[in-house]
């Protein structure tokens, strides 16, 4: 009997000067676990005169993986951080009680034809959490914790799974796997993962009780325990998920909360200029029209 309990389908959305495909939220499914929004950027060739310029913006209540798989994003945020994005490497921001950051294309790409392609990702804080102080950890490739078995090539790039943990700072438990295939290969997780779970197929194909499922699709599994599947040659899949939390979350663009209220407070601290600045930069990204 199949594992899967729905199917969401990538579906396009502009985030500016920009065009990425939108996985969570989904009408059917708001979250997986603690994550509450994924988008996947491109993959795009940018020539000589394009850039990624994602301006000032802010955030509240949630912590931001960002995951290159090719090309390089310059961030910078109000908590003082610096830091050009290299494929493979996590980025990991929480913004707590409130934090601003700016997301471009490095200098010395500007005037040359380039590559980008990865996973911009949410990961809602608990509540006791969701009012903390911003935090920003930058943790290079050859940190995240890789293996090989079966054939199989994995990358537990956040979280706990399989015995082994990540030194991304998370705050609830959870987990985000690459999983790569050379050859075909069958998967048996076991009782490895727990929680809510899902997986992402980025390229190539997997088959699930005799049906076949492509890229940019995200299966989200009725029982994480249970969770065997084949994959075909040169696949790549992201598995996430973890424990759900047990109240709801409110998001408003860049913002997310349990309480709509709070929401309310960052929409009017952010038209009235009062979240934290960034050295260096001086425009800012307008606060949508759009409501609840």
């Amino acid at each position: 009997m199949s594992n899967i309990q729905l199917i969401i389908e990538e579906r396009a959305a502009d985030i500016g000067n920009f065009l990425v495909g939108r996985l969570l939220p989904f009408r059917q499914k708001r979250a997986v676990g603690p994550f509450v929004f994924i988008d996947h950027m491109g993959p795009v060739k940018l020539n000589d005169h394009q850039n990624l310029d994602i301006g000032p913006h802010p955030h509240i209540g949630l912590s931001t993986l960002t995951y290159l798989f090719e090309g390089a994003i310059m961030h910078r945020d109000s908590i003082g951080s610096v830091v050009e994005i290299q494929p493979g490497a996590v980025n990991w921001m929480t913004s707590g009680k409130g934090v601003v950051h700016s997301e471009r294309t490095p200098d010395y790409l500007r005037h040359s034809e380039k590559h980008l392609h990865g996973l911009q990702i949410w990961v809602a804080l608990p509540v006791e959490l969701e009012e903390m102080e911003p935090s920003f950890t930058h943790v290079e490739a050859q940190e995240i914790p890789a293996w090989t078995e079966n054939g199989l090539q994995f990358k537990l790039i956040a979280g706990e799974a399989f015995g082994r943990k990540s030194p991304v700072p998370v705050f609830s438990p959870l987990y985000f796997l690459e999983i790569k295939s050379r050859e075909a290969a069958t998967i048996n997780i076991g009782e490895q993962l727990f929680g809510e779970s899902a997986l992402y197929i980025l390229e190539g194909s997997i088959k699930d009780d005799g049906e076949e499922y492509g890229p940019k699709q995200i299966l989200i599994a009725k029982n994480a325990a249970l969770c065997t599947f084949e994959m075909a040659a040169n696949s790549t899949v992201y598995i996430f998920g973890g424990e759900a939390f047990p109240e709801e979350r409110f998001i408003f663009w860049n913002f997310v909360s349990s309480r709509k209220e709070r929401i309310e407070e960052a929409k009017k601290a952010w038209a009235d200029r009062t979240f934290p600045k960034i050295e260096g930069e001086t425009g800012f990204v307008d606060l949508p029209e759009a409501r609840f």
